[in-house]
């Protein structure tokens, strides 16, 4: 289990990390809302644990930016403002759990293992990459997208999972070669210039939202537009 806790006083984060680490679990920390941004768009978290008074973007936000990219993604407010108003306006910016400070950290850890014992179980029932309303099944590995039903290659829907996984990520054709092809990206080749095209056509032609997108100099992402 991977949790990322965003919090900007080092004291409690430190005794956080310690507590979580001694339980077993990958502890990721970040100062402030816009590394703790960052560090959910670069890795793959069972729970997020966000105060809400950090620096460049707020607890409130950056909770909604998550809720937005990253809905499957539990997130638990870890604050000390305690009034109502601040806890509907938590609920309501997307959080699933309210801590107040100060608080027992063995009810910070049995919370923390209710919310991603609840996500594993609904992951474990539907194991669904979703996007839009494409969808990529990795137990069966069907592809559909608006309930039709998208024949791909090996390569095309190892492509396809690899940018579903990452989503909102702009992926590098570096990544791409050694993700997806396990080799070093040769700078000669287009080839995965040509399976991006094939597979764009597949899942993108005569629909309106356009799904995989070029970013030039960079790379791809998928999104929706």
């Amino acid at each position: 289990m991977k949790i990322l806790l965003v919090e900007d006083e080092p004291k409690l984060a430190s005794f956080v990390k310690k507590g979580f680490e001694n339980e077993g679990y990958d502890f990721s920390v970040a100062f402030d809302g816009r590394m703790g941004l960052s560090l959910v768009q670069q890795g793959h978290y069972d729970l997020v644990i966000l105060d809400v008074n950090l620096p460049h973007i707020n607890g409130f936000e950056l909770c909604r930016l998550i809720r937005t990219d990253y809905p499957q993604v539990p997130v638990l407010l870890l604050t000390a403002l305690d009034s109502l108003d601040d806890k509907v306006t938590g609920f309501e910016a997307g959080a699933d759990d309210y801590l107040v400070k100060p608080f027992e950290f063995k009810e910070l850890l049995l919370r923390a293992r209710v919310l991603t014992r609840r996500s594993s179980e609904a992951t474990a029932v539907r194991r669904v990459l979703q996007l839009a309303d494409l969808e990529l099944n990795l137990d069966t590995k069907a592809v559909t997208r608006a309930g039709q039903r998208i024949e791909l290659t090996t390569k095309e829907y190892a492509l396809l999972e690899y940018l579903l996984l990452n989503r909102n990520r702009v992926i590098s054709r570096v990544d791409i070669a050694e993700k997806v092809w396990d080799l070093n990206f040769d700078t000669n080749t287009n080839i995965i210039d040509v399976y991006v095209s094939h597979l764009r056509k597949k899942l993108d032609k005569g629909y309106d939202t356009k799904l995989i997108h070029t970013v030039v100099g960079m790379g791809y992402v998928i999104r929706e537009s």
